[in-house]
């Protein structure tokens, strides 16, 4: 299977970007360290591997191909399993991305998950306590008025399930909401 989440995700989304081979190894590491601490710890619930890369990993480069070009501060609010942070900071490597997760099991899995990379860091918080500014707030798994409250960046980018302008390509309910914040 390791083979398979590797040339799933360079098909999938070759039309937006090629991955390198480092880019993709890491992504499989991820998944593979993933896929094993959620037997202890819920981490995400996925039926199977096109719906992890489709839904997961792929929203996630997609999400991190439609930020703009150049280094940013990036903050994932409520990364979980590192989603979208995790592939944000492997396909722009030129951008910090903090991942910020309140659940401390959760943040211990991202540490080990982001120990062999350097733009990414984990923030053990809640994000209403978080005082760092950044560029752009990216999430996922958060309630969009809830990211929408927190003046920790200018702009946002959610993925989610509410209709907005930008409609992912692979997801028949899926979309990138991009906005800015007045702090």
């Amino acid at each position: 299977m390791a083979e398979d989440i590797k040339a799933l995700l360079a098909k999938t989304f070759a039309p937006y970007q090629a991955l390198s081979e480092v880019q993709l190894d890491a992504l499989q590491s991820h998944y593979d360290l993933l896929s094993t601490w959620n037997k202890k710890l819920n981490l995400w619930r996925v039926q199977d591997v096109r719906e992890a890369v489709e839904f997961h990993y792929c929203e996630s480069l997609y999400l991190a191909h439609m930020l703009p070009a150049g280094p940013l501060k990036i903050v994932d609010v409520g990364s979980g399993g590192g989603f979208p942070g995790f592939p944000v900071g492997i396909l722009r490597p030129e951008c910090e991305v903090d991942l910020l997760e309140s659940d401390q099991r959760k943040a211990a899995f991202l540490r080990e998950a982001c120990h062999e990379h350097p733009n990414l860091h984990v923030v053990a918080s809640r994000a209403e306590d978080c005082t760092k500014r950044y560029d752009w707030m990216i999430s996922r798994a958060v309630r969009s008025e809830t990211v929408e409250s927190l003046p920790l960046a200018p702009n946002c980018a959610l993925l989610t399930s509410t209709p907005s302008p930008d409609k992912l390509p692979w997801g028949e309910n899926r979309f990138i909401r991009m906005f800015h914040v007045e702090l």
